[in-house]
């Protein structure tokens, strides 16, 4: 099951079917399942204020993960993601907005996955990973309702 909610902030733009469908595919492409996901869209102030909280840490990021279980072959996890945090990222980087939001919506189940991003090789990889999910998200069919393989299992509900 994979949720999205708002804590301060408007519903971004996005096609819930698709992206969980897409979720799906990527966590099967690296062997796993998908448990109980959920996404909860938020401000900057907000997303610190989390940060703070509940690890202690005290600036600004794009998106906070946190595991609801140890196991390693389902994931499961919240993720809070601030929408300013993304405007600005786009903005940096010269992306679009709705390529730097899939790209940290895709960003927290690689982690959840075991990529990582504290060293330069680590980095690495995660990126390539991150452009790899990517292009798997624009080469699926924009309505495919419940034919997709992932809807047919019943997460798309």
């Amino acid at each position: 099951m994979i949720r999205f909610s708002t804590l301060d902030v408007e519903m971004p733009p996005i096609d819930p079917q698709r992206v969980k469908a897409w979720i799906g595919e990527v966590a099967e492409k690296h062997g796993k399942t998908v448990g109980e996901l959920y996404y909860y869209f938020c401000s900057d102030e907000k997303l610190l204020e989390i940060n703070k909280e509940r690890l202690g840490h005290d600036f600004y990021t794009d998106i906070v993960t946190f595991p609801l279980t140890d196991c390693e072959t389902v994931l499961s996890s919240e993720f809070c993601i601030s929408i300013e945090r993304i405007k600005e990222n786009a903005e940096t980087f010269g992306r679009s907005y709705e390529s730097e939001l899939h790209r940290v919506i895709i960003h927290g189940v690689l982690h959840l996955i075991g990529l990582d991003d504290l060293t330069d090789e680590e980095e690495k990889e995660m990126r390539e990973q991150e452009e790899i999910s990517l292009e798997l998200y624009k080469t699926m069919a924009n309505d495919y309702g419940y034919d997709h393989a992932y809807c047919k299992s019943g997460h798309c509900q």
